[in-house]
């Protein structure tokens, strides 16, 4: 299997994680971003200094476009694509689901879903041996929220999330056969800056309570397992939802 890896959603937080265990594990590192150019080329300026290849490439993930034009960066710039991790998402300020409007909820529903199935696709058409590939592995990081429900706050990314575990069960099981395997993490309570973009900065801190083992997790924790479903230590995992949350 090529190790050539894109990571969307990789300039901060548990993407920008992956792609560091990722370069240090071996793989060509391709760093999708959204907006923040900067962030973005930082976390390329350290993957050379590691001395792997790297690049970063600025995509939406909800526009197909974006997501054909990306593949076929990586096609040109690192090589055939051998991993792929569906990190991209994005929540909206908390609130309840009668204060929410249709925009908000396609907006989520658009990054969250549509824009993992576009790049599964994407991946699928590079990595399967029906289509001349050498097999690969996908990893969509999901969230316990799919389960939890997070009322009075993100139902609808709840809801997102829930539909990607969905995903990766059924494209697990479509693509076996093809030589890629397909698995998700769901995050629990994570110290990443999405609790801001949420509203509420100090959330992981609130609910750490609520955690068995009494505090949030950290981005290379879930960038640990992420890596070990990449890799040939999970060969024979796919369709597996792995959680990483503290026993939340």
């Amino acid at each position: 299997m090529a190790k050539v890896l894109i990571v969307t959603g990789a300039s901060r937080g548990i993407g920008a994680a992956a792609a560091y265990l990722a370069a240090a594990a071996g793989y060509s590192v391709c760093v999708n971003y959204r907006n923040d150019r900067d962030a973005a080329a930082e976390v390329v300026a350290s993957l050379h200094k590691m001395g792997v290849p790297a690049n970063s490439y600025q995509a939406d993930v909800s526009v197909e476009e974006q997501v054909v034009r990306l593949f076929e960066h990586v096609d040109s710039t690192l090589g055939r694509v051998g991993a792929l991790v569906n990190n991209a998402g994005i929540l909206g300020r908390q609130c309840r689901v009668e204060e929410m409007d249709a925009e908000r909820v396609a907006r989520t529903l658009s990054i969250n879903v549509v824009g993992a199935f576009v790049c599964c696709r994407e991946a699928v058409r590079r990595m399967s041996t029906r289509h001349g590939g050498q097999g690969g592995a996908i990893v969509n990081v999901s969230s316990r929220a799919a389960r939890l429900g997070s009322p009075g706050e993100y139902v609808d990314y709840a809801a997102s999330k829930a539909a990607l575990d969905t995903l990766t069960i059924g494209l697990a099981r479509e693509v076996a056969a093809d030589g890629i395997r397909v698995n998700a993490v769901a995050a629990g309570i994570i110290h990443t800056d999405i609790h801001a973009s949420g509203g509420e900065p100090g959330r992981v801190d609130r609910l750490k309570g609520t955690i068995p083992m009494q505090r949030g997790g950290t981005a290379e924790e879930v960038a640990r397992a992420i890596l070990w479903l990449l890799s040939d230590d999970a060969s024979y995992t796919t369709g597996t939802i792995l959680g990483v949350s503290g026993g939340r």
